[in-house]
Formats: C-alpha cells, structure tokens, sequence
C-alpha cells in the first residue's frame, strides 16, 4: 500500500560556509514548514492485504480471514504498553499504513483514535491519515471511517492506466479507482494518492499525460514514485531471470525532472524527493519521520523513536500476536542509540526535504571535502545554519547521502 512508514537504513565545506560559530543556527521562517513547537506522531500498522503486490517489500500478509474483534484488542494492548513507555503529549498526527488499512472496520479505528487521545491527548488540528486501496467496496466505508475521526486519506491508485495497473498488480480498474478518488474528496478534509511511474516501456509523453491527468483533480497532495526493483518482491524474482528490467538511469532521470516542473507549475511543488504538496497541505506525519521528531509504532513491524531508543515490532502478524500474549508488547527490539546513532539517522531523513537539515551538533558527522565538493557541482547547498540538497542533487540522493554523512 502506501509508504509512510520509514525505516532507518542507518564524499572542503568551510565552517564559515555551514555557519559554524557564524551566524545564528536554524532554519530562515519563510523557508520552514509550518509545524507546531513540539510534536508526537503515531504510527499504527495494519499487516493485511487481499493480495500482495508483485513491487512491494512492506510488511503485508495475505490471510483467508481475519478477527476483526481480536486484532482491535491486540492493537490497543500494544497501544498502552507505548503509552506506559512515553507519556508526554499531545499527538500532532495519527496515521494507519499498511498493508491495507481501509480493511478495518471503522469500529477498529475509532477505538484505536479513542485510546490515543486518552493516552496523550491531541494537539488542535491533529492529522489522522488512513491508507486506502481504491475499491468500491472499502470506498463505501469511508463515511464510516470520516466518523471514526480519519480526517485525511492516502490512496493507492498507483495508475491511471489499465494496462499499468494490470502489470502492478492492482485488484481496481481506473474507473474504479477514480470513483474512489471522488468519494475520498466528497468525505475527507483532506486527499492525497500515489502514483508509480518510470515503469518498463512508460514513454515520456504517456507519464506526462497521466500527470497531467493526476493534477487536474485538485488534491493538495501527490506521492509520486518511480518503480524500484526490491529485494524479495516478485518483480526481483523476474529481474533475476531477466524477464523485467528496470528503467535506464538517464531516462528515469529525465520523467524525475519532468515531474518536477509539472508538479511545481501546478502550485505542488516537492517537499521531499517523491512528496508534492500545496503549501500547508504538506503531510504532517511524515514530517515527524523526515525532521526527526519523536514517533511512536505499534502494530506488527512499526517502528519507533523515542527517548533515545528504536523500537521494533515483530514482523509476522502471528509472531507479534504471540509476543504480545507473552510479554503485553509486540516489541522484537528496542535499542538505545548513541548520539552519534541520532545524529546520523537525522541526516539521514533530514536532507530528503526541500528545506534541508539543521547541522548544528552534528557538524562532526559531515565530510566536509566531499560536501564541498558537492556543493561546488551544484548538487548540495551549504547556508548559514543549515544544508540542503539541490533539486538536481536529488537525482542521486543515495550518492550524495553515502559520500557525506560519516
């Protein structure tokens, strides 16, 4: 389904240039998200899918049934172990990924939303996001769901081509998903949908007329991925044999580039590398991944950061019930993490937006040579307090990340 949650996969910039010991650190106010002072995020993973996608590697699990009654009692068990470990508040964003969250019953979710705001209390304005597949069956539940207190979706539309969609493995058709799309913008605040793009034989004409497509619908928000080829997915079993390959860099390049104009004359611009947003309609949760905020994860495989420590859920559903009977939490692993760990993985997460990463406190983890470098070719942008990735750097984010951050 969607991509919200994040894990942590923890090359001569002056000091004058990163504004050590200069000028004031921080970030300047036009160029900062709005956000609140401080936040608290939750994460809550839902590990069920009527089938699994040939492209992904998230923690998703077919199963011929499910008990809605015992998933909803497990879910909050873990809740409060969570809200035992980390007490303060309030919530500023609530978000439901999967797997496929929009199997739940509504029930489900606002005992979930009920339990939260007891624990921790919600900030005004607090973004509950659910993931949705765009089938006219979990379609009709989301009034139900609207009432539950979800008040911002995330589709999974993936295509508004059949033959793209066949290929992704997607059970709807477009007319499906497009009416799905229309009764998500009748019923929620807010609306946001994926589309997967640079796929095998995808002319530059066709994906610029499906985003085209995809602007003219009006949402304040689009995740727009280019297809990669993960590690244990059905499409690497065929990129092994050679039946699949996956698109020449150079090409890829230029849909990214592409996108990239298209998305920011249409006023949604990119915030992180695959994530457009109207200003203010950026998405709150992730956000707290990307300026690594405190957030909490429950459910099977869900990760956390909290009080210094990372937090790790088992990843079969069945292993995660298991622990949960024998230890009242799902945790596999909870581990402290150093400083240094911290600073890192701020980086890390840190340098995927647009508005860049306050370095102060961790100017010893940066390579300065390489960055210099780097900024010398246009492809990092080095100012008073703070360093950024330039849009034509974001095409080899991964290069950049492995030459600078020690």
């Amino acid at each position: 389904m969607g991509r919200a949650q994040t894990s942590f996969v923890p090359s001569e910039v002056e000091g004058r240039v990163l504004g050590l010991g200069a000028a004031p650190l921080g970030f300047a106010r036009d160029e900062r998200i709005t956000e609140p002072r401080s936040t608290l995020a939750l994460y809550i993973h839902w590990p069920f899918c009527v089938s699994k996608c040939p492209y992904c590697d998230f923690n998703s699990h077919v199963r011929e049934s499910v008990d809605q009654d015992q998933w909803r009692d497990a879910l909050l068990r873990d809740l409060v172990h969570e809200a035992q470990a980390w007490t303060q508040g309030p919530l500023t964003s609530i978000f439901f990924g999967g797997g496929t969250p929009s199997l739940m019953e509504p029930a489900t979710v606002a005992a979930l939303i009920a339990a939260a705001e007891r624990h921790w209390g919600f900030a005004p304005g607090i973004e509950i996001t659910l993931e949705a597949n765009p089938s006219s069956v979990e379609a009709a539940r989301f009034a139900d769901l609207a009432s539950a207190g979800v008040n911002r979706v995330s589709l999974g539309l993936q295509s508004l081509d059949e033959e793209a969609l066949r290929f992704l493995g997607r059970a709807h058709g477009v007319a499906e998903g497009l009416a799905a799309l229309g009764t998500a913008q009748r019923v929620f605040d807010r609306v946001s949908f994926d589309l997967i793009y640079a796929l095998p034989g995808q002319s530059t004409a066709e994906w610029e007329r499906e985003l085209e497509r995809a602007l003219s619908f009006g949402t304040g928000h689009l995740s727009l991925y280019q297809l990669t080829i993960e590690p244990g997915t059905r499409f690497a079993a065929l990129a092994a044999k050679g039946t699949l390959r996956a698109r020449d860099p150079d090409e890829a390049a230029d849909l990214y580039e592409l996108t990239q104009q298209r998305t920011g004359a249409a006023g949604l611009p990119a915030y992180e590398i695959s994530n457009h947003a109207r200003p203010g309609e950026e998405s709150r949760h992730n956000l707290a991944y990307w300026r690594y905020r405190p957030y909490l994860g429950v459910g099977p495989g869900a990760h956390g950061r909290r009080g210094g420590a990372a937090t790790l859920r088992h990843r079969k559903p069945e292993n995660w019930l298991s622990a949960l009977a024998r230890n009242g939490n799902g945790l596999a692993e909870e581990t402290p993490l150093s400083p240094e760990d911290q600073g890192r993985e701020a980086l890390l997460m840190g340098l995927r937006l647009r508005e860049g990463v306050a370095v102060q406190g961790l100017e010893e983890l940066i390579d300065r040579a390489s960055a210099a470098k780097l900024e010398k070719a246009g492809l990092l942008a080095a100012e008073p307090g703070k360093l950024r990735v330039t849009p034509p750097g974001m095409l080899v984010l991964e290069a950049i990340l492995r030459e600078i951050v020690l």
